[in-house]
């Protein structure tokens, strides 16, 4: 028998929530977001209501949808019985199966990611279909371990190992789902398939392919990058459930004066502007944190603005309001205070002060190299790939906590195309830091512009 499962992608997390047509105009959703947008009008599109709203695990990268779609639909949720849910739903444990109408849903125990993780298998009478391995076995790889603290991340890792094994006995045919794909910090291999077969990935996945444990958990353990601070509390509002939005008005915010915004700035909410980098470079309310709208808009704002904290948005009137809160609500960021009404050009009229950051093109950079300290703010991965020579390096999620240890000189600060670089830009101005400049490409325009190599490996 043929399924029709449709993966509903977040490119801006690197995940994929899945939607399952039972057949009669039933829907079997799989670790959908809080924001479920698209995940609603694939349902619309196909003529189908969501009957289950099943997760894999606690999420840590974004707060479930299943409560959601409960109370939307009348959707059953499903999920994990160790996860110790505090609010209704059906708890599954190792080998449980639910009758979905004609296909069944088994689960699987497949702990590693989390302690609590299950995987599902779809099955049409005794043969598996495929299986929603969730922060299991993903494609190239495996999901980190690391999610509840350093103590746990070897014997989670451990505990990975024999759950990947165990996946891999299923077939060579069965279809394998993954929640987590290509850029997201719950890692994935970069440039990686979203969705794979048991057999493709025992045929490549070097960690499906170890054949002891040891090596398994060390290669793991060694590929493990930084992720978010937001990840520490999404686990645990998701097992006590997410605060269930009335959509029609969610992404409403309310409008503030240049006065107002000026009040509660003094007050500590932090201001976040949405602008491209060149309207942010021009001029901006002085300590606002550049995280330009796109989709990985939700990513950065947690990476760079401290979880629960108040927010102000500062935004061009063409951007999209509801994409700013959307993607903030599916990160846990609730605290919207509101709008900066009529954006910049209200905010200059009023008479405020603002502050801007100079943008430099790779040939502008070359003609001041030895006059500036080069920061780039790429993940380690991408800084080792190719970087410009002597060029220091700090993830742009580490910059608010390293800032003090960079030199005081004129500083350029670099990404891939600019981005990330002016977000970092914001954090160290805000910081005190003077004489900050921004790169608008990366390290492949400056050694076009010069002719010079860039340096692989870890070092400057």
């Amino acid at each position: 028998m043929s399924v029709d499962v449709v993966p509903v992608v977040d490119e801006g997390l690197g995940n994929s929530a899945y939607l399952v047509d039972l057949g009669d105009g039933r829907g079997l959703a799989i670790d959908a977001s809080r924001d479920l947008r698209s995940l609603n009008a694939v349902a619309a599109h196909r003529g189908l209501t969501v009957a289950y709203a099943v997760d894999t695990h606690l999420h840590a990268d974004f707060l479930s949808g299943a409560l959601q779609l409960a109370r939307d639909t009348g959707a059953q949720v499903i999920a994990s019985a160790r996860g110790r849910r505090d609010f209704d739903h059906l708890g599954l444990d190792d080998e449980d199966e639910v009758d979905l109408g004609g296909l069944r849903l088994r689960a699987l125990f497949t702990p590693g990611h989390t302690d609590e993780h299950l995987s599902y298998v779809l099955l049409d009478g005794a043969a598996p279909l495929g299986v929603f391995s969730g922060g299991s076995l993903i494609v190239g790889s495996a999901a980190r371990t690391d999610l509840l603290g350093q103590e746990r991340t070897e014997e989670l890792a451990r505990a990975q190992y024999r759950s990947l094994q165990r996946l891999a006995r299923l077939g060579d045919d069965v279809a394998l789902w993954p929640t987590h794909g290509a850029g997201s910090f719950c890692s994935a291999p970069p440039g990686a398939q979203r969705t794979s077969t048991i057999g493709t990935e025992k045929t490549h996945n070097a960690l499906l392919k170890a054949t002891d444990e040891d090596p398994f958990v060390q290669a793991l353990i060694n590929s493990l990058g930084s992720y978010p601070e937001y990840f520490d509390h999404l686990g645990e509002l998701n097992r006590r459930g997410p605060r269930v939005l009335h959509t029609s008005s969610a992404h409403r915010v309310d409008l503030l004066t240049a006065s107002m915004v000026e009040q509660l700035r003094g007050e500590g909410t932090t201001v976040v502007d949405v602008r491209p980098i060149a309207d942010y470079g021009q001029a901006h309310v002085p300590g606002a944190i550049s995280i330009l709208l796109r989709d990985q808009f939700a990513t950065w704002l947690g990476w760079l603005v401290p979880f629960g904290g108040p927010l102000i948005i500062v935004r061009n009137q063409d951007q999209d309001l509801a994409e700013i809160v959307w993607q903030s609500l599916k990160i846990g960021y609730e605290r919207i205070l509101g709008e900066l009404a009529g954006g910049m050009a209200a905010w200059t009229a009023d008479g405020r002060p603002v502050e801007g950051v100079r943008l430099l093109d790779a040939e502008q950079l070359a003609a001041r190299r030895g006059d500036v300290e080069v920061l780039d703010v790429r993940q380690e991965s991408e800084y080792a790939a190719g970087h410009i020579p002597g060029a220091r390096h700090i993830e742009l999620g580490a910059i608010a906590q390293q800032a003090g240890e960079l030199p005081t000189r004129p500083t350029v600060v670099m990404c891939g195309h600019g981005e990330r670089a002016m977000g970092a830009a914001s954090v160290l101005a805000k910081a005190g830091r003077p004489d900050i400049a921004v790169l608008t490409g990366g390290p492949e325009d400056w050694a076009e512009t010069t002719g010079d190599n860039l340096v692989r490996g870890w070092r400057a």
